[in-house]
């Protein structure tokens, strides 16, 4: 398995657009950036951060989120996510994320992930879907 670094950056960004107001996602009522989309750029944000780090059969899985939504953004809006690795025990990596609307801090927390191999993770999950349809 490939080493990672403490302080490997990352940077991802969307525009808030109809599609990822919480309105659209079911998350809320209104035309506004939503939560599931901004976990979701985090979460983007944090994976791709160390990919070109890991072996080319390893890959990450996210494990945990804990990200506080603390502004609104409207459609049309350039939304960035920044992620720093903070942390590395084994296979377990933890990131800080701060989000933004232009210069706005929007958003900010923690993700954890899990470096796995692909293809033994992919088989694993879908064992039991291959075993019923056989059934």
């Amino acid at each position: 398995m490939a080493e990672l670094t403490i302080g490997i950056k990352g940077e991802k960004s969307v525009a808030v657009t109809n599609e990822n107001t919480a309105l659209m996602m079911g998350s809320g009522s209104l035309r506004v950036f939503a939560t599931p989309a901004m976990i979701a750029l985090c979460e983007g944000c944090c994976a791709q951060s160390v990919e070109s780090a890991l072996d080319l059969e390893m890959t990450t899985v996210g494990t945990k989120v804990d990200i506080e939504h603390i502004a609104s953004s409207p459609v049309g809006a350039p939304i960035l996510c920044r992620s720093t690795l903070v942390a590395v025990d084994g296979r377990k990596i933890e990131f800080e994320v701060e989000v933004y609307d232009n210069e706005k801090l929007i958003g900010k927390g923690r993700h954890s992930r899990c470096i796995v191999n692909a293809k033994k993770f992919f088989d694993k999950t879908y064992a039991n879907v291959k075993k019923r349809i056989t059934e």
